[in-house]
């Protein structure tokens, strides 16, 4: 297995995915230089924080050098269901949940709410195919990798989108053996977990102000990295 860089939750923290981006290029280039390089987004590019826009613009540009592999996660979905209705339930779902930032990092308006169209004008064609192709999972070695979990004792392909980008407690709580490790966001703690079934990595970008990626597939795996910026207002 290659080595991988798995990144938690950004949610619109720019200035910590930059700053995990030169991190682990350095970490790369001092301990791995003659490895292959894969980097894992685990998806929430989008909401809460206030530069969203940037975010899904970094992470499709990549890191000259590694592979890129994109997650869709549950607010990039919920932007998604958006661009297809004007129903506002809908759209007060994901207004609510951090989307009225990302809106605005879109230099769209209040009155804007509800117009897939100027969401679709505000996103553009081409970040609009890339959220549109995103996975739901991905295979390396011993590990799966998917934004919030899994259902336990369902087989992988049985798997239903929702739970692989919802899920939380019949996922966390579980001690079952999975046949894989999972590395997961969505869920955030202080610190990253690491546990015999999963890893989670979203430590609260705006919540804490921390970003984490875990760094698989090395002798002394898996090893975090986490930096620091200041927290923002609200749950995630």
């Amino acid at each position: 297995m290659d080595i991988h860089y798995a990144i938690g939750d950004v949610h619109g923290r720019d200035d910590l995915l930059a700053m995990m981006h030169g991190r682990i290029e350095a970490w790369h280039r001092w301990r791995h230089a003659d490895q292959k390089a894969t980097i894992v987004y685990l998806g929430d590019y989008v909401d809460r924080g206030a530069k969203s826009a940037e975010v899904m613009d970094r992470v499709m540009r990549g890191v000259p050098g590694f592979t890129s592999v994109c997650l869709l996660g549950n607010h990039e979905q919920l932007m998604l269901d958006c661009l297809t209705t004007d129903d506002r339930e809908t759209w007060m779902h994901w207004l609510d949940n951090g989307g009225a930032e990302t809106m605005a990092s879109l230099d769209l308006k209040h009155y804007d709410a509800c117009d897939p169209v100027a969401l679709a004008k505000g996103l553009g064609a081409k970040r609009i195919a890339w959220l549109e192709q995103l996975k739901l999972t991905y295979r390396a070695g011993d590990y799966l990798f998917v934004h919030a979990g899994i259902v336990p004792g369902r087989p992988l392909a049985e798997q239903k989108p929702k739970d692989l980008i919802w899920i939380r407690h019949h996922f966390l709580d579980s001690d079952v053996d999975h046949g894989f490790i999972v590395v997961h966001g969505h869920t955030p703690a202080e610190i990253p977990e690491w546990k015999a079934n999963r890893i989670n990595v979203d430590t609260g970008a705006v919540m804490y102000g921390q970003l984490t990626a875990v760094v698989l597939g090395a002798l002394d795996s898996p090893r975090f990295m986490t930096v620091e910026g200041e927290p923002g207002p609200g749950p995630e």
